[in-house]
């Protein structure tokens, strides 16, 4: 859930989700709308997929215990090396390296090394960790580091605690740091609203992969150009500006759907919420 989302976002969700599955057995045997509905609002579903994908897979391949083992962390959904690494360096107490965002800026910043790649920091960041004496306490203290005091924006040289070892220590140039740009491209939506007094609102599920996959939405169709219009909502995402153009429509729909007399048992995206809000 802290994957591309804050704390305080994932605190209240976090507590949520082990009330609605409180086993790997109850989260394996969910249905997918139940989990998407589960972690409506957080965005990034196919986190959300790739969890359950694990729990099944621990289930099925490890006799529901979750495994203690470096590479068999590795074989499950959605753990890449640096998951892992935390996973078995918290659980475990191994000398595992973590590399997120915050482990990499730290690293770049103490090494003078700002222009560094990933494979040149993963090295660094092993070497750190077998040397450190305690792989827990390294691996927590490296991504708390990054994620208060060594920002992005603004590095607190003078109240980190290790500053007299940093090799940039009250030297960073911020506006000189290598940062990759994410291109965002604007995409145009036309909402399809079918609604009916006696039936409630037409809805459809959106296909397993691409943008909300698995999350149910009115019929949408997108537009090759921007309308005259302007969006009544626009929904931001990481690489996409959703352009949000709803549409009454007065005629039967056709194709697969279902009509719903209320929403709250569906996973809608968080944009179509706020586009309801909106028009109705």
């Amino acid at each position: 859930m802290l994957q591309q989302t804050q704390v305080k976002t994932v605190l209240p969700r976090y507590l949520n989700w082990f009330d609605t599955f409180p086993t790997i057995e109850a989260l394996a045997s969910a249905s997918t709308d139940d989990l998407l509905k589960a972690w409506e609002g957080l965005g990034y579903y196919r986190r959300a997929r790739f969890i359950h994908r694990a729990a099944e897979m621990i289930i099925s391949d490890f006799a529901g215990q979750f495994p203690n083992d470096f590479d068999d962390m590795m074989k499950l959904p959605g753990i890449g090396r640096s998951t892992a690494g935390a996973i078995s360096s918290f659980c475990f107490g191994t000398a595992t390296a973590v590399l997120d965002g915050n482990v990499k800026r730290v690293l770049k910043r103490w090494f003078a090394q700002p222009e560094a790649t990933d494979k040149e920091l993963w090295i660094l960041a092993q070497k750190a960790i077998e040397t450190s004496g305690d792989h827990t306490t390294w691996n927590q203290v490296m991504m708390e580091l990054g994620a208060t005091i060594c920002s992005a924006r603004s590095p607190g040289c003078e109240a980190c605690p290790v500053n007299e070892f940093c090799a940039s220590a009250f030297q960073v140039e911020v506006s000189k740091e290598v940062r990759k740009k994410v291109p965002v491209l604007d995409v145009h939506w036309r909402i399809h609203l079918f609604t009916c007094p006696k039936k409630g609102i037409w809805l459809t599920q959106r296909p397993d992969s691409g943008i909300w996959g698995g999350l149910w939405a009115p019929p949408i169709t997108e537009l090759k150009e921007r309308p005259e219009e302007e969006p009544t909502h626009i929904h931001q995402l990481t690489h996409r500006r959703l352009h949000l153009y709803p549409q009454q429509l007065e005629s039967a729909p056709t194709g697969d759907g279902r009509w719903v007399s209320s929403i709250e048992g569906f996973a809608l995206p968080t944009g179509i919420h706020r586009l309801l809000e909106k028009v109705t």
